[in-house]
């Protein structure tokens, strides 16, 4: 309900509903069953003021009250509260200027300087001037501020707890405050047996048609209905609403209200609460007891453990049934290995098919909480899957999304210093091999496979992977991002590798991975003013080095027949500074086709490898000398 014009407000209607829906509340039914108040002592309503008793409080004050707050007098002369720290609005000879008795002003007036805030200003002059409407209360307090006014004429009413240290609680109008407290009225009652009126079942109906709104696309109506109803307290309201939220928003802690008692609901609801409470403690601390909420049977709080575990290890992974779920596998399949947009594309086309295993599930949500579709599922994405029809509903689907990958190399030239500290990259391409085969081609360890993604560490911050104990001082072993290229070629990048650039005891990993086809290794690495230091390519078959050329600075050195299209002096003749990272990597995309996902890379959702070493171990009469330096807080 809008603050327009105050006339178009029925005070007396308003207020008479609420008094015939008022029932007795735990504590007020108590006091009756003790005989300490009867019936009449608990009324909301007093006898209206008339215009004589108005007029002679605005005399008294010296002012004309604010349009809301005269005609809520012609209707009640007063008004019980039984909700919140309020406890009784005054009769209009009862109100009075409040005079800031506990020296507020002065506090308030401390905080202020040139950069405050015109709100903050006036909240600090408000103590002064403001006029004191309750009678009863729990040190609170009901003020009337008229140095806070709109074009209506309303003054805003703040409340003040003076037990809470906390600000005080600022609505526009006597109006605003008055509707606030009746929707709490409701939401302290939505539990009681038998709560049920015409406005109760006027908000159950809203809630239903948000349901059908939110699974024919329409959510953002579903969402205006849902808020409506969740701050009358109705049942369903709040679980539909924190799942719009939750996709709206990207995520983030969610509470699903008794919904999460359902174990139809648990495999879409729980999996997400798992990761906003494990996001909730520090990775080194185990979390604590996971809270699911009220109502949840053994079977329901065992099953949530169970996928808690699977959150915490990375191990979960988000298996709906039926044609989505045989979608959201292939999804699945494709972003694990660097194809986010291709895994959104089938993601995008199934999600008409999705039904809800729950009457009050509107989306599948546990796709968030999946450690490989999480990451692809953006917020644009989220509002694109809020947006589709879905559950059997029909209707316009939106625009697609666009994609998030640029194709080729080129990306990586336009993020200046994106895998900080170093500004180093480099990878591996084998052409026609899957990204299983990589760790027999060059892993450290042979066969011993993939190792898991690590996942985004809080705050995006790159860390060199710790060299293990055993590893000798001249060696260089790459932690790679193993994925697999949409021209077929597996691929390994390393974002942050240990040493910024080839040495003198390089030896390309090329000649080795080529045993599974052409190998194509890259090595760039920037000066400090963002341009181009170093770039190396080196290229193999059938474990034969092919040719190989370094460039350092504007020095080339070259082994092997080079081809002309990606010989660095030919492909830098006539290019800027500012260009040439950007030239040579464009060459090396147009000769073999090689492109790397950069949504899969900054995600950090590709399984992980340990290469051999990068470096041979110095000959006799070879020197290497290393250096280690450790920052320690005094």
């Amino acid at each position: 309900m809008t603050e327009k014009t105050e006339s178009r407000f029925d005070w007396q209607q308003f207020l008479r509903r609420w008094q015939e829906e008022w029932v007795p509340d735990e504590d007020d039914a108590e006091d009756l069953a003790e005989g300490g108040v009867t019936p009449a002592d608990l009324a909301l309503a007093a006898p209206p003021a008339d215009e004589t008793e108005i007029v002679a409080a605005e005399e008294r004050l010296g002012t004309r009250l604010p349009p809301s707050y005269r005609r809520f007098l012609e209707a009640s002369n007063g008004w019980r509260l039984d909700e919140g720290s309020i406890y009784r609005l005054g009769a209009a000879h009862e109100i009075g200027w409040f005079g800031d008795p506990f020296g507020m002003t002065a506090i308030y007036r401390r905080g202020l300087d040139e950069r405050s805030a015109e709100q903050e200003v006036r909240l600090a002059g408000m103590w002064e001037r403001a006029l004191q409407l309750e009678t009863d209360s729990d040190m609170s307090y009901a003020l009337l501020d008229p140095g806070d006014t709109d074009e209506d004429g309303e003054w805003a009413l703040y409340v003040y707890k003076g037990w809470s240290g906390e600000m005080p609680d600022r609505y526009p109008s006597f109006r605003a405050y008055m509707r606030r407290m009746y929707e709490q009225f409701h939401a302290g009652r939505a539990g009681l047996p038998g709560f049920v009126n015409d406005t109760t079942r006027a908000l159950d109906a809203d809630v239903e048609r948000a349901r059908e709104e939110a699974l024919s696309g329409r959510w953002e109506a579903a969402r205006d209905l849902l808020a409506e109803a969740d701050r009358y307290g109705r049942p369903r309201a709040r679980g539909m609403l924190a799942q719009l939220a939750a996709l709206a928003h990207g995520g983030g802690q969610h509470g699903f209200g008794e919904l999460v008692a359902d174990p139809r609901c648990t495999g879409e609801l729980v999996p997400v609460m798992a990761v906003a409470h494990l996001g909730d403690h520090r990775p080194h601390r185990l979390p604590e007891r996971f809270p699911l909420g009220t109502g949840t049977d053994a079977g329901v709080t065992a099953a949530a453990e169970e996928i808690l575990s699977r959150v915490r290890d990375r191990s979960y992974r988000y298996a709906p049934d039926g044609s989505f779920g045989r979608a959201v596998a292939e999804a699945g399949e494709a972003a694990r290995w660097g194809d986010t947009d291709g895994a959104w594309r089938v993601i995008r086309a199934a999600l008409p098919s999705w039904s809800p295993p729950g009457p009050d599930l509107l989306a599948p949500l546990g796709l968030l909480a999946d450690p490989v579709l999480g990451p692809v599922a953006t917020r644009e994405r989220c509002l694109e899957l809020l947006a589709t029809p879905r559950g059997g509903r029909t209707g316009p689907a939106p625009a697609p999304v666009p994609d998030l990958d640029p194709p080729g190399l080129c990306w990586v030239a336009d993020a200046p210093r994106w895998n900080a500290p170093y500004d180093s990259y480099r990878c591996l391409w084998v052409e026609g091999t899957e990204p299983e085969a990589l760790p027999g081609l060059v892993g450290e360890d042979g066969d011993a496979g993939l190792a898991a993604p690590p996942g985004r560490p809080a705050g995006w911050v790159h860390r060199r992977p710790e060299e293990r104990d055993e590893a000798a001082p001249w060696q260089d072993r790459a932690v790679v991002a193993v994925g697999r290229t949409g021209s077929g070629w597996a691929f390994g990048f390393d974002m942050a590798p240990r040493t910024p650039e080839p040495g003198s005891f390089f030896v390309s990993p090329a000649g080795a991975a080529s045993h599974g086809g052409r190998a194509v290794v890259l090595w760039v690495r920037r000066a400090r003013d963002g341009g181009l230091a170093v770039f190396h390519l080196s290229v193999a078959e059938r474990g034969e080095e092919l040719y190989a050329c370094t460039l350092r600075g504007t020095h080339v050195e070259r082994s092997g027949p080079v081809p002309g299209a990606l010989d660095p002096e030919r492909v830098l003749d006539g290019v800027g500074d500012a260009d040439r990272e950007r030239c040579l990597l464009a060459a090396v995309e147009g000769e073999f086709g090689l492109s790397l996902p950069r949504h899969a890379l900054a995600e950090r959702i590709l399984p992980h490898l340990t290469t051999r070493s990068w470096n041979r171990a110095p000959r006799e009469g070879e020197v290497y000398a290393y250096a280690t330096f450790r920052m320690e807080r005094r």
